[in-house]
């Protein structure tokens, strides 16, 4: 392990910047927000990486613009991407049209028990962008479904974690090498 840190660093010294990594989230019942900050914990593994963990009502094109990847994590909210994560593709998306194209991307979905429309409708902005996804989208799935339950704080188990702190770590090190 010990060696693979020094050729990462090498690697990015060659490449003369750290690259950036951009976590863009959304939650309102704090699951979300877990696996996002689990994954950031995870890209901080990887030294040739800076990440920016930011929520998406905060985030604007220059942010998305400043990074070399990004993570997009959010809740699915009746069966679609949640209204706070559209609003920030609403204010981004034709700013960065044509700007970003080819720049590696991954989602992370918090849901009761599904969460492949939020996930199918942050893919096709991503396409539209012209970003190129990396890893297929990480779904966590909580088993809500009652009113309370939905509405209920989320608790991410421990193996679900490990996976959004792989996932973080995967798209760090794949900037880092200049693999993405």
């Amino acid at each position: 392990m010990q060696v693979a840190g020094l050729f990462r660093r090498a690697v990015c010294a060659q490449h003369g910047r750290v690259k950036r990594l951009l976590i863009i989230w959304h939650s309102f019942t704090g699951g979300t927000a877990r696996m996002a900050e689990e994954a950031a914990q995870g890209a901080a593994g990887e030294t040739g990486t800076a990440t920016v963990l930011l929520r998406a009502a905060m985030a604007g094109p220059e942010d998305v613009l400043a990074a070399d990847g990004y993570i997009f994590a959010g809740p699915e909210n009746l069966a679609a991407m949640a209204g706070v994560q559209k609003d920030f593709f609403d204010r981004c998306y034709y700013p960065l049209l044509g700007r970003i194209e080819g720049r590696p991307y991954a989602c992370m979905v918090c849901a009761g028990t599904d969460g492949e429309n939020a996930a199918r409708q942050v893919a096709r902005i991503a396409t539209g962008w012209r970003l190129r996804a990396v890893a297929p989208p990480l779904i966590i799935r909580t088993g809500a479904q009652t009113p309370e339950a939905i509405l209920a704080p989320k608790t991410i188990g421990l193996a679900d974690l490990r996976l959004c702190a792989e996932l973080g770590l995967s798209l760090a090190a794949g900037l880092a090498l200049g693999i993405f």
